[in-house]
């Protein structure tokens, strides 16, 4: 039993180093930090630009086009890289799979580079 309880001893002293350093970063600011917040820094931010009429006003469409191109991106990245890993191991279905995946990523990028939202003007 013991030498059970003993192959867990490197898992515990993992945990508690983590342990001691997330509370030291989440600590740490609180020591180390300048404390003198002026007008500025306690102002709303949003967007970029200060809050100046109500919250339901119309908003660009480019900002959600943005997020729909970091999508595609991000998408891309993360199933294209585990892909490449195992691609030996998929063989054709694997690959047509991938390329149907990049084919349709494609088309979303065509439509927002032919709706703008790549030129900010």
């Amino acid at each position: 039993m013991t030498d059970l309880l003993g192959s867990y001893i490197p898992i515990a002293i993992f945990i508690g180093i983590s342990l001691v350093i997330g509370l030291a970063l989440l600590i740490a600011p609180f020591a180390v930090a300048h404390k003198a917040p002026d007008d500025e820094k306690l102002s709303a931010y949003e967007c970029g630009f200060n809050a100046f009429d109500d919250a339901r006003m119309k908003f660009d469409i480019r900002f959600y086009l943005v997020s729909i191109l970091f999508i595609i991106f991000d998408l891309e990245v993360a199933f294209l890289f585990p892909w490449a890993v195992s691609f030996k191991d998929m063989g054709w279905f694997g690959f047509f799979s991938m390329m149907s995946f990049l084919g349709v990523l494609t088309i979303g990028f065509i439509y927002e580079w032919k709706k703008g939202a790549l030129e900010w003007n």
